[in-house]
């Protein structure tokens, strides 16, 4: 039996110090899945169009690692426009293997695709 697909565009993302690697998962009604993965600087302007980027691809469904507090500038630029899933890392790691930035991004994107991730509690900006 196949995991049912909750969210049918949606983005998992792999944070760093200084980048982010975001892959966008898209099912069509074949349920077959695409992926399109993209590299982010962390600065504000690298943030911002991490968040055009996902506008453009229609993808307003995002799964995060709270890796360190790497992860607060990317919550914060994206959190007016996006539904974000924070996952503690423990939950979104990837089985040992050759791991890459793109393919964690793209492990975090099938997690959040089949609602697997229990994300942490974030209060409201207010």
């Amino acid at each position: 039996m196949a995991l049912k697909i909750v969210y049918k565009i949606c983005c998992g993302i792999d944070v760093h110090k200084t980048f982010v690697v975001a892959c966008i998962a898209s099912t069509d009604p074949k349920g077959v899945t695409t992926y399109v993965s993209h590299r982010f600087s962390t600065y504000t302007k690298g943030l911002k169009d991490l968040l055009q980027w996902l506008l453009a691809h229609n993808c307003k469904d995002v799964c995060m690692e709270s890796t360190g507090k790497y992860w607060i500038p990317v919550y914060n630029i994206l959190e007016n426009d996006c539904s974000i899933v924070l996952a503690h890392p423990k939950y979104v790691k990837a089985i040992r293997g050759k791991k890459t930035d793109k393919k964690d991004a793209k492990w975090i994107a099938d997690l959040s695709k089949h609602d697997l991730v229990a994300g942490s509690f974030m209060p409201p900006a207010a």
